[in-house]
C-alpha cells in the first residue's frame, strides 16, 4: 500500500508551515504529500493567515525536498487556463526532478470564486471546461518533439502551440481524476486518468465508485490506480485523539465524510478494508499542519504494519 499524507492550506498555513510539514512527511518516510486548491477556508471564519497559491507553494516545495511526490488534490479547472496550466507542471516536474502529480477536477466552492473574481460557470459547462483540459494538457504533452499542438474545442482554442516545456516524467505527470460524480467523473477517469481517487467517504461508498470507474475503464482498455481519501485523528490515548479531530466538528461546506478517530489500529483496520476493495494508495488528510507529532505517530504505528 501506497501511503501519502493531504493538506487543505487554505485553511490557514503560510508557505514556511508548509514547508516543514513536507519535509517533516519525507523525512517520515512517506511516499507524497498532496494539497488541496483553493483561495478561501470553506468555514465561516477565514482561515489565517490566508490562502495560498498550490502552484508557486508545490514550485517552492520542489527545490526544498529530495524524494517526496508533490502535487495536487485537485486543481480547480476553473482556476487556471489549459496551455499555461501545462507549462506550470511541466516546469514543477522539471524542478522537483520529476515528481510531480497532477490531479484535476472542476471546482465547486462557488465563494471562493465570486470572492476572488473568478468565473463560476454552470456544473455542466465546468465538467465540459474540465474534460477540454484533460484533453488538451494529454495532447500538448503527447506531441512529438518538433510539431506543434492545436486545439479547437467549445471552451478553449490553441493554435499551433510548441507544448513546451517539456516534463521530465514521459508521457506526462500521473494525472488523477476524483470524485463522487456517477457519471462524467468516471468516463473522464476512464478515457485521461492514471488514478482515480475516492475522496473521504466510507468503504462501501468508495467501492461503489471504483465499480463505476471500473466498468468505465473496461470500454476504454485502460488500466488505472484506485485510490482512497481517509480524514484522520489518531491518537496514543482517547483523549489525544479527540483533540486532534476537534477541529473535524467545525460547521464546514464540505459533504459528509467518515473519518478514522481513535488509535493507530484502527487507521491500519480501516487501511486494509480500502485495500480489500482494490485500493493500491490512500491519501491521509490531517487537519492540523503544526501537530508534526501526527505525522510521527502515523509514520511510526501505523506504517510498519502496512508494510506487514
Amino acid at each position: 500500500m501506497r501511503v501519502c499524507l493531504f493538506i487543505e492550506p487554505h485553511r490557514g498555513a503560510t508557505y514556511d508551515t508548509q514547508l516543514r510539514f513536507a519535509r517533516q512527511t519525507e523525512d517520515a518516510g512517506f511516499e507524497g504529500l498532496l494539497r488541496a486548491d483553493h483561495y478561501r477556508a470553506l468555514t465561516p471564519e477565514p482561515g489565517l493567515p490566508g490562502p495560498t497559491d498550490a502552484w508557486i507553494t508545490l514550485a517552492g516545495l520542489a527545490r526544498e525536498t529530495r524524494t517526496l511526490r508533490i502535487g495536487t488534490l485537485v486543481n480547480s479547472a476553473t482556476f487556471r487556463l489549459p496551455g499555461p496550466l501545462s507549462i506550470i507542471v511541466a516546469q514543477v516536474d522539471q524542478m522537483s526532478g520529476g515528481r510531480v502529480e497532477l490531479g484535476l477536477g472542476a471546482g465547486w466552492v462557488e465563494r471562493e470564486h465570486t470572492a476572488y473574481g473568478i468565473p463560476f460557470p454552470a456544473l455542466g459547462e465546468r465538467f465540459d471546461r474540465l474534460e477540454e483540459q484533460l484533453e488538451i494538457l494529454t495532447g500538448l504533452w503527447g506531441t512529438p518533439e518538433g510539431h506543434t499542438y492545436t486545439y479547437e474545442g467549445q471552451h478553449y482554442h490553441l493554435v499551433d502551440a510548441h507544448a513546451l516545456p517539456r516534463p521530465v516524467q514521459r508521457p506526462h505527470p500521473p494525472i488523477i481524476v476524483g470524485g463522487r460524480g456517477p457519471r462524467r467523473t468516471p468516463e473522464l477517469a476512464a478515457r485521461y486518468a492514471d488514478e482515480f481517487n475516492m475522496p473521504f467517504k466510507t468503504v462501501p461508498q468508495t467501492a461503489a465508485a471504483f465499480d463505476r470507474v471500473r466498468a468505465a475503464a473496461a470500454k476504454t482498455g485502460r488500466k488505472l490506480t484506485y485510490s482512497a481519501g481517509i480524514v484522520v485523528a489518531i491518537g496514543r490515548t482517547d483523549a489525544e485523539a479527540a483533540r486532534r479531530a476537534a477541529p473535524l466538528h467545525v460547521k464546514s461546506a464540505l459533504p459528509p465524510e467518515d473519518p478514522v478517530v481513535g488509535s493507530p489500529d484502527q487507521l491500519v483496520q480501516r487501511i486494509g478494508e480500502m485495500r480489500e476493495i482494490g485500493a493500491t494508495r490512500v491519501h491521509l488528510r490531517l487537519t492540523e499542519m503544526d501537530d508534526l507529532d501526527h505525522v510521527d505517530l502515523i509514520a511510526g504505528a501505523v506504517l510498519p504494519q502496512l508494510s506487514r
